[in-house]
């Protein structure tokens, strides 16, 4: 059987989880020949690899520095990674426009990671942090019924990229960059995109709403999701929304659905994420 090759892209990239879930999805379809790497890419060198690329390659996935650059190298690009400006996919094969097609599962799957664990309202949300993926967190929650996103940044005006795109959505939410807060925010929805190191208590003290959103995954917990739980807030995690982004990504690369129940395999692949986190806790 011919080699299926896919990978996740990115620098640094060693600490990515895709390759274990990718592999557990694999596993569980019975893709036999399939494999799933991490290569270290650094940013503005992505043309020059996927320039090398053969015809064993299937998919990729694409995180920091990529996400944006990957815009003006694919063949195509689909309409939500235009909306969000950045792109976390690219489908490779015969099937599919020269060059690829680019996509970005991170909205969507961050959707689906928010509604597994609350339905409730998410009229208004609070964005830490400024990069592409406070902009597909801020868009998928504007997908769910956003209509005010406040972005808050140390430096408002680099968060003017993600601001553009929140504002882009066919919706018109009510978008606003603003510095970090010194009173306190209210919100449905609070999502972290920054590091655990920039989650001070000064900040987090200031922060109040019934669902916490902390996309890193690893440190677990960071300081954002600490205090979440020890509020009784509903949290949700970095692992839900790569399992579900991971999840979809799959399905890209096959081209079809996959052939099993998707809460089944969303299942494996969290327990295979849960299982490499804690090997990695254990040191």
């Amino acid at each position: 059987m011919a080699p299926v090759r896919c990978a996740v892209l990115g620098d640094p990239v060693d600490h990515s989880l895709s390759p274990v879930l990718h592999r557990a999805a694999y596993d569980a379809l019975g893709l036999e020949g399939w494999t799933y790497e991490a290569v270290r890419v650094p940013g503005g060198t992505l043309a020059d690899f996927l320039h090398g690329l053969d015809p064993s390659w299937r998919g990729l996935s694409l995180t920091m520095p990529l996400k944006r650059e990957l815009l003006d190298l694919a063949g195509a690009v689909t309409d939500r990674a235009r909306l969000v400006g950045a792109a976390n996919t690219l489908v490779l094969g015969d099937d599919v426009v020269a060059g690829g097609l680019a996509d970005n599962t991170d909205l969507p799957g961050a959707a689906a990671a928010v509604r597994e664990r609350w339905a409730g309202a998410v009229d208004d949300v609070v964005v830490l942090g400024g990069g592409a993926t406070a902009a597909s967190t801020a868009l998928a929650l504007v997908e769910e019924g956003a209509t005010r996103v406040r972005v808050l940044a140390r430096s408002p005006q680099r968060a003017a990229q993600t601001v553009d795109a929140v504002r882009a959505h066919p919706s018109a939410p009510r978008v606003e960059a603003l510095a970090l807060p010194t009173q306190p925010v209210r919100a449905d929805v609070v999502v972290s995109t920054v590091p655990a190191s920039a989650q001070g208590p000064d900040l987090l003290a200031l922060l109040e709403a019934p669902v916490f959103f902390e996309v890193l995954y690893d440190p677990w917990p960071t300081p954002l999701a600490s205090a979440a739980g020890g509020r009784g807030a509903v949290l949700v995690g970095g692992l839900d929304l790569l399992v579900h982004q991971a999840a979809l990504q799959v399905g890209l690369f096959l081209g079809a659905a996959p052939s099993v129940d998707r809460s089944a395999l969303l299942a494996v692949m969290r327990e295979a994420g849960e299982r490499a986190l804690r090997a990695r806790a254990r040191g």
